[in-house]
Parts: structure tokens; C-alpha cells; sequence
């Protein structure tokens, strides 16, 4: 009976690496480079060495170990195969099968927000719940679906790229994605900067935003929570948006509880707040009491999920 698991989350710097129990304990956790040149071609035998120099340190065998489970930032199919990730180099291949084979271990793989999705469900904010909706509000918008307790990959591991919703069809600028009006142009930091920056340009309001010389998300919900009648403003658009189009979202899967996490979340209960108001104001009858709640495992909710991928498989 295996006693270990590991989870793995692949970042464009740095991969981070955590060994568990199979109870969901993290035992122990550490970093190595993400070494991107040549393709990205040493990632996965970085990995594997890694993985393998842990187990030596702490005395592990191969059979106590369940396998390991790896978030991959890009598209992932359900069998491993990953379907392009610009950030590492990578182009179309069976990433699970290649760690298997340097490794001698079972590995699951899949894209890095499901796996925080998952990981979150597991020992994080949607603890408790099998069926969530993850929300990640960082420099873009990303999204996990796990329903029954298993992830949506899509038949294009694009199942839960929530962020590239079009919620503004009047939109001009063109997202990162290359299309225009996406809900990561409007909800992420960067989006959020942008519309304060465009509310600074465009109204005489008195704003405690005006003195500061480059305004970040943070700035905008503090000046919010201080009563700031322009932020307050902006975080009531920002609530709107996303409760809007996680409404709309609720009709497809219908989750028990939505997990907002990433860096704009640490803004805290103003987020879940105002989001929740406009989400039941255009929710279908029977959603209107889905949950929302913070996401708890910050940085580490893409590891904790890799491992969890592999338990639950």
C-alpha cells in the first residue's frame, strides 16, 4: 500500500515540487529551475532527478509511492498529452508518458488551473464539495471545473478557460488571446489597472488613487475598503462582470460552490461579497444559492492537486 505521492506544478521560472502522504499532508516541498531553453527540453528530467534525489533523502521506495501528478501551464488532454505550452517551449507530446518513462512511476498530468481547482477541493477553500468551480484572478483570468470529484480537461484540455469568455462584444483592444472582449481584460489585475487607469483619465472624481503613481489591483480594493467613492465603484464593475459571467457558467455545470483564488484574491471577503450580489442578481432560479468562498492553499494549490490527481485516478 503506497504511503506517498507527489505533486508537481510547472511554472514558467521555477517548478514547484511537493511530497505528500496519501492522507494529504505536505511533507515536504522545494523548488528547482525551470530551465525553458532548448525547448524546454530538460524540464522533465529535471523533474524525474528531483523527484528521485527526494526519495533517496528520505529513505523512499518506488512501491510507497502512489505516483506523481503534474499541472502543466497550457492545454492538456486527459491521456497526458499536452498541446502546446508557449511559456515552456513545448510543443504536442504525451508530457505523463515521457516523466513515466524517465521516472518508473505512475504520473498523471494536466493543466495547471484544473489541478488547483483540484487541489483546492481536496485540502484547500472547496474542501468538503465535489463539485467547484475554481476562479483564478491573477496577471489573467484562469479557470478549473472538477465535477463528481474528477476535472474537466475538454476534448482540447481547454475545458475551464473561463477567462476567455466574451463578456464586452464593444471592446476595441485586443486580449492576450488575440480575440476581444474577454472576461481576463476586465477581472484580472491587469484589467483592473487598466479600468481605474481609464476611470483616473476620464472623470474629475476625487480619488486617494490620483496620488499614486502607478496603481496596482491592490491599491484599488484597499482605497475601496477606505471608502473611496471611485474605487468602490471599480470593484462594484468588477463584481458585476465576473458575477455576470459566472452566472452564465453556473447554467452549463452547475457547480456547488465557486473557489475564487490568485493574487487579486487576497483582497478577501469584498471580492466574494460584491461578485456573489450580481451573480444571484442574474443567476437561473435553481443556482441562485451556489456558494462562494476564498481559495486557502495560495501558491501551493497546484501541488497539492497534482497528488490528488493521482489518488483520485
Amino acid at each position: 500500500m503506497a504511503k506517498y505521492v507527489f505533486g508537481v506544478d510547472i511554472g514558467g521560472t521555477t517548478v514547484k515540487i511537493g511530497l505528500f502522504s496519501v492522507e494529504g499532508e505536505l511533507l515536504d516541498k522545494w523548488e528547482i529551475t525551470t530551465r525553458t531553453d532548448e525547448g524546454g527540453k530538460y524540464i522533465l528530467s529535471d523533474i524525474a532527478e528531483s523527484v528521485k534525489d527526494k526519495m533517496t533523502e528520505k529513505l523512499i521506495n518506488k512501491e510507497d509511492v502512489a505516483g506523481i501528478g503534474m499541472g502543466v501551464p497550457g492545454p492538456v488532454k486527459e491521456d497526458g498529452t499536452v498541446l502546446r505550452c508557449v511559456n515552456l517551449g513545448w510543443g504536442i507530446f504525451n508530457a505523463a508518458e515521457e516523466l513515466e518513462k524517465l521516472i518508473g512511476l505512475p504520473v498523471k498530468a494536466g493543466n495547471d488551473a484544473n489541478m488547483a481547482a483540484l487541489g483546492e477541493m481536496w485540502q484547500g477553500g472547496g474542501k468538503g464539495y465535489k463539485d467547484i468551480v475554481m476562479v483564478t484572478l491573477g496577471t489573467g483570468v484562469g479557470g478549473g471545473i472538477i465535477l463528481g470529484g474528477k476535472m474537466l480537461s475538454g476534448v482540447n484540455g481547454a475545458g475551464g478557460e473561463i477567462g476567455h469568455i466574451q463578456v464586452n462584444t464593444d471592446e476595441t483592444e485586443v486580449c492576450g488571446c488575440g480575440r476581444k472582449g474577454c472576461l481576463e481584460q476586465y477581472t484580472s489585475a491587469t484589467g483592473i489597472v487598466r479600468s481605474a487607469n481609464i476611470a483616473l483619465n476620464n472623470t474629475d472624481k476625487p480619488s486617494s488613487l490620483r496620488s499614486v503613481q502607478y496603481v496596482s489591483a491592490k491599491e484599488v480594493f484597499d482605497a475601496a475598503k477606505n471608502g473611496d467613492e471611485l474605487a468602490s465603484q471599480l470593484v462594484e464593475n468588477h463584481g458585476k462582470c465576473l458575477g455576470k459571467a459566472l452566472s452564465n457558467i453556473a447554467c452549463v455545470v452547475d457547480p456547488e460552490v465557486f473557489v475564487i483564488g490568485g493574487g487579486v484574491s487576497k483582497a478577501g471577503d469584498i471580492i466574494t461579497k460584491t461578485t456573489e450580489k450580481y451573480f444571484q442578481e442574474n443567476a437561473f432560479h435553481a443556482c441562485k444559492k451556489t456558494k462562494f468562498t476564498l481559495a486557502t492553499l495560495g501558491n501551493d494549490a497546484g501541488m497539492y492537486g497534482g497528488a490528488c490527481a493521482i489518488l483520485n485516478s
